[in-house]
């Protein structure tokens, strides 16, 4: 689904600031003149744009709708509960928090609304595709509590259940974090419930990556499983860049206190509007055709990736991510990630699980917004391993880049 026109930020800016203006619109040119590959990244439509640069932008909003700490918060109560109200409707959760700033702030929420400093949290290993927030010593998480890694089967590349289910039988975690920024597979939500509710562990599912595909219907949901979720609002799903916790009523109160005022001050009404916007579109069967289309786009790129000597890590994807080794082409990631860069592909490296060198992770959020089928992820692949072999230099495939992007705009005139 593409969206429908160009974003009129600039113009406005350039009357006052002709300085910003042209840094604003260099970064529109850069979007839509390369392939955005970053599996964490989208294009949110012009009514979410709309809404980020609204007056809402303007309003103080301590607390929650009917008992804020600011007066003049009619209109943006208005704004939150229908917020709230459609991501409970999309997610069928009893209770939404819609003010996380961010994926990693509404984590911190879900860990001070369950736990405290020093218990013992069991989370898939930074190696393994785990998040910072899920123990990373330069972290919050890993400097306040006591995490304790599971990882993926050496041959497999998928979750090994029988360790996650041994560590959790000997360390008795306080919580069990299931998810991931590198895992291209669905989760098995319902493994992770039986483990914890036979330790007494809390489940925390990190959704930030397949939460859109939860929407619309292309992966399965944590919310019938987990005690509580954490999400972003912007990759697959579309919107704004911030963060939600869904979870049960007997946490509700729990888990909005541990945003505010324990984690975070005012919310971020523009960004709240923005994300009610988002829960709106999300709602629609074009964009379940949309969440659909990811996969299958991911899939192919997989495959087609994979027919191009690329190790493609589990062998495939259920997802909107791909994780892959070059090695095969003589480069390991962070040499392909530059080369692919002077092309004009943009994506990230990854940690490989069990291997010493960084691979590759892309994401088809971006490209299938765009309106990309089939068809370009094959032309992507092909372009992709021709730059890392160093058959194609970087100019040529600038230009063949700048082909495919012209005729599939983010944001059409």
């Amino acid at each position: 689904m593409s969206v429908t026109h160009a974003p009129q930020t600039a113009d406005v800016l350039a009357r006052q600031d002709p300085e910003l203006a042209e840094i604003l619109l260099g970064e529109l040119h850069r979007q839509s003149s390369t392939l955005q590959l970053i599996a964490a990244e989208n294009f949110c439509s012009p009514a979410v744009l709309a809404a980020l640069g609204s007056a809402l932008a303007n309003k103080y909003a301590e607390g929650y709708p009917g008992a804020r700490h600011h007066g003049g918060c009619e209109i943006v109560d208005v704004a939150e509960r229908l917020a709230v109200d459609r991501a409970k409707s999309l997610f069928g959760a009893e209770h939404a928090n819609v003010q996380s700033h961010s994926g990693s702030s509404a984590v911190l929420a879900a860990y001070a609304a369950l736990l405290r400093p020093g218990d013992t949290v069991l989370a898939l290993g930074l190696p393994y595709g785990g998040h910072l927030t899920h123990g990373s010593p330069a972290n919050f998480s890993g400097r306040w509590f006591d995490f304790v890694p599971y990882g993926v089967d050496a041959e497999t590349g998928l979750i090994d259940h029988e360790q996650v289910r041994t560590l959790a039988r000997t360390h008795r975690p306080k919580a069990i974090v299931c998810g991931s920024i590198a895992y291209p597979r669905h989760i098995d939500y319902a493994f992770f419930r039986e483990v914890a509710d036979e330790v007494g562990a809390y489940l925390i599912a990190d959704a930030a990556h397949p939460i859109g595909l939860v929407a619309g219907g292309a992966a399965p949901s944590p919310v019938p499983y987990a005690d509580v979720v954490c999400a972003t609002t912007h990759k697959v799903l579309r919107g704004p860049r911030g963060g939600m916790i869904l979870c049960g009523g007997e946490l509700a109160e729990r888990v909005d206190r541990a945003v505010f005022p324990f984690t975070q001050g005012g919310a971020q009404m523009h960004t709240i509007a923005a994300k009610a916007i988002a829960f709106g579109e999300a709602a629609t069967p074009a964009f379940a055709a949309y969440a659909h289309q990811v996969v299958a786009n991911a899939r192919i790129l997989a495959a087609a990736l994979a027919d191009e000597g690329i190790v493609v890590t589990t062998g495939g994807t259920d997802t909107h991510l791909v994780t892959a080794d070059p090695a095969p082409l003589g480069v390991d990631g962070r040499a392909a990630r530059g080369r692919l860069a002077a092309a004009g592909m943009v994506l990230d490296c990854c940690a490989l699980p069990h291997a010493d060198t960084r691979g590759l992770r892309l994401g088809t959020a971006a490209v299938t917004t765009q309106g990309m089928a089939e068809k370009e992820m094959e032309r992507i692949a092909a372009l992709l391993a021709g730059v890392v072999r160093g058959e194609v230099e970087s100019v040529r495939a600038r230009e063949e880049v700048r082909d495919l992007v012209g005729g599939f705009p983010p944001y059409p005139a």
